[in-house]
């Protein structure tokens, strides 16, 4: 029997049985009331006290084996570990309907239990966060054993090994010192792209933000909102095929006519891709702000005799920049972790420039290489893409914690 198979049939076993409590604990609660004795919970409540008590045995009997499984403890046969669980479940379900009295606070218990399960939610949030966090420190740790930090930090030159070079097409870079572990020019192509895209996202994302919120009509506004936010559903790998092929040659094309060599793995080109990408994210949130300022603040203005265009740089730009630094703040952290567009539109080669035309490429962009390598996993090439992301997301952590200093700074009471 398949895993799907006995699956199936667990939850197949589950709902009749789930039905089943919940009718007879309801019955046999009416049937209380009936008889002139008054119940703690209402009567619905306690059919569903009785399926607790049938579903959470038989589905801790199933998490058990899985767990035993997993560990490598024992292996029980799938069949017998559903007739186990079916079982259990019968038992829960008679002691369920056992229990029932009218003292019992059913309502109380299913209070408690959906407590728990909200609160076990929020932590599988915040244990895999933790556990992703202590994964990459430990990994970015054994690196850091063999590659001094100051030397990964300040070093101006990344080339991790001839194996690695090679794999990315750079044969003719493989040198007689060995590999070097600067991560200067991969951050140095990471915030390069990152400004380029911000600078193309952010007046555009404000600007749409500002004309969908102030000046447009409803009907206007109704079209134009979904169509800017499907640019947020397209997959980057086709913002990277558009990247590659159409505005790159425009760059290119450009580029000459004023007399300037631009690369064709330039960084310009998907650093523009990239904040056509984010518009979107800066638009929503920024326009979803801009609605939120109270109207009273409009009208305040309009009566002092402020022109529409005067109030919005005066009055509701100044009270909606807590949103509108979040929503930048947001495109920056979406634009460090993009990936798809610098593959196919930069390439792979660490180029330590201030020239946005030259080829460079971002810490993202390593991270794939260094993974996806054929080198040991424990080898300096590898263990080096968890040093990266390590300083990543640090970098990500400091700027939501630069948004949130700034929001509680700017952010007022609106009554």
């Amino acid at each position: 029997m398949s895993i799907g198979e006995t699956l199936l049939l667990f939850i197949g076993g589950l709902v009749p049985l789930g039905y089943a409590a919940y009718y007879l604990g309801r019955r046999k609660a009416v049937a209380t009331v009936a008889g002139g004795v008054r119940m703690h919970s209402r009567p619905q409540q306690y059919g569903w006290y009785s399926v607790v008590w049938m579903a959470l045995p038989a589905i801790s009997v199933a998490i058990a084996a899985s767990l035993l499984s997993l560990l490598g403890v024992v292996t029980p046969p799938r069949e017998l570990v559903l007739l186990m669980a079916l079982v259990t479940a019968a038992a829960g379900l008679a002691t369920g309907l056992r229990v029932i009295r009218p003292s019992l606070r059913a309502r109380n218990t299913l209070d408690n239990l959906i407590r728990w399960l909200l609160l076990g939610a929020a932590l599988i949030s915040i244990v895999t966060t933790v556990a992703i966090v202590l994964s990459v420190v430990f990994e970015a740790m054994r690196f850091f054993r063999e590659v001094s930090v100051w030397e990964f930090i300040t070093g101006t030159v990344w080339s991790p090994g001839d194996t690695f070079l090679e794999a990315a097409g750079r044969a003719d870079e493989v040198g007689e010192s060995g590999a070097a572990f600067g991560s200067v020019p991969l951050f140095a192509g990471t915030f390069m792209v990152t400004a380029i895209a911000m600078l193309v996202a952010v007046p555009v994302g404000l600007f749409s933000a500002i004309f969908m919120s102030e000046y447009a009509s409803h009907r206007v506004r109704g079209m134009a909102k979904p169509m800017l936010e499907i640019l947020a559903g397209i997959p980057t790998v086709v913002y990277g095929f558009f990247a590659a092929i159409t505005v790159t040659p425009v760059v290119v094309s450009v580029a000459g006519f004023f007399g300037l060599d631009a690369s064709y793995s330039n960084i310009l080109s998907p650093g523009i891709v990239m904040g056509i990408m984010i518009i979107p994210f800066i638009s929503s949130l920024s326009d979803d702000v801009i609605n939120s300022i109270p109207q009273s603040l409009r009208e305040g203005a309009y009566a002092l005799g402020t022109t529409h265009s005067e109030t919005i740089r005066h009055v509701v730009l100044p009270a909606a920049l807590p949103g509108v630094i979040s929503a930048f703040l947001l495109g920056v952290s979406r634009a460090l972790g993009e990936t798809m567009i610098v593959v196919m539109a930069a390439g792979v080669r660490p180029n330590l420039t201030w020239n946005p035309l030259e080829d460079m490429t971002t810490v993202t962009v390593n991270i794939v290489y260094s993974l996806t390598g054929d080198q040991a996993f424990d080898s300096p090439q590898t263990l080096s893409a968890f040093a990266l992301g390590l300083v990543l997301f640090i970098v990500t952590l400091t700027l939501n914690l630069i948004s949130a200093i700034m929001v509680r700074r700017f952010k007022q009471s609106y009554d």
